[in-house]
């Protein structure tokens, strides 16, 4: 295997590379923390603009902003990465290395061409599998056992750069995509600093992904998160995990929006027709195209979350009343 260019030899106490850290969301918190615990130097951060947020509306900053501003760190929010001003920010900074977590633009290629070593992206997923936003939430819904993470030199395509790294995690059958992006995400962090140490020490090089094996993960968006009560129950169960939490699964109830938590799949239908709703001692159970789900948390429109139980005592279901029509 190639190696990359040698650096210099680092005095004692100074920074191996010297970082830009790109990302947005909480779960690229814990590879900000990784790396400010590193022998690394992130000088400064770059995340998306401040949003507005909840029914109030509130402007709030990204969790990755919120932990650079408790360190100390610069913050650089760019509408867009191609704004001049942008890259003249990140060419002053000379940074050796951009280290990328769910940052959530596309960056071109002029920043690309700018850190010595270029951006290496913490992607989560073992590449070129679920190419794209929704890793985690796809491997979910295609009932694969396995996923991972990835360490890759980031180009213009859609993560289509060479790796450098990867490591492995089992999918439990209980995992929603919540339960298993934290994991990911701290495991994922270990990698991106190893990573790093690695191209510091001029002992790595990324091989470039095999042609075979690829699949893409784009967006989950809210429609997407509508559950099709004609599927088996195993695959309406996965599909529901795998937008847990977000978008969030629903269907409709008597004209309005259900959310669902997750659902426990029954090998049987117990005669119920795909959306069919019955309560009894073992719970709030739906048919669906083959087999049952027996429902945990709903969310009525403009109530709480709450146990199903509960809401159908509450709700007085009739015989044979579905959901989703």
């Amino acid at each position: 295997m190639g190696r990359l260019r040698q650096l210099p030899p680092r005095r004692e106490g100074e920074p191996a590379l010297k970082l830009l850290f790109a990302g947005t969301p909480a779960p690229a918190v814990p590879s900000l923390d990784a790396l400010l615990a590193s022998d690394h130097e992130v000088v400064a951060v770059l995340t998306r603009p401040d949003a507005r947020s909840g029914r109030g509306r509130k402007v709030s900053r990204s969790p990755v902003a919120e932990r650079a501003d408790a360190a100390g760190v610069p913050v650089l929010q760019p509408r867009s990465p191609r704004e001049p001003e942008f890259l003249e920010q990140l060419a002053a900074l000379d940074v050796d290395c951009a280290p990328v977590v769910a940052y959530g633009a596309l960056v071109p290629q002029a920043a690309l061409d700018l850190p010595r070593h270029g951006w290496v992206n913490l992607h989560f997923s073992v590449l070129p599998a679920w190419r794209g936003a929704a890793p985690v939430q796809h491997a979910i819904m295609a009932g694969d056992e396995l996923t991972g993470a990835s360490t890759f030199l980031l180009e213009a395509g859609l993560d289509t750069g060479p790796v450098f790294g990867t490591l492995t995690e089992a999918i439990g059958p209980r995992d929603t995509a919540g339960d298993l992006l934290d994991r990911l995400a701290v495991s994922g962090a270990g990698l991106l600093v190893a990573t790093l140490d690695g191209i510091a020490a001029g002992a790595l090089d990324p091989r470039p992904q095999p042609s075979d094996g690829v699949s893409l993960a784009p967006k989950v968006e809210t429609a997407d998160a509508r559950v099709d009560w004609a599927l088996p129950a195993h695959v309406v169960d996965r599909r529901v995990r795998g937008v847990t939490p977000a978008p969030g699964a629903w269907t409709t109830w008597r004209g309005d929006r259900l959310r669902l938590g997750p659902v426990e799949p029954l090998p049987t239908s117990l005669g119920l027709a795909a959306g069919e709703l019955s309560v009894g001692p073992s719970g709030v159970l739906v048919g669906t195209g083959r087999g049952a789900v027996r429902l945990g948390d709903v969310q009525p429109a403009g109530k709480r979350m709450f146990p199903a139980a509960d809401w159908a005592r509450g709700a007085r279901l009739a015989p044979g009343e579905r959901v989703g029509a």
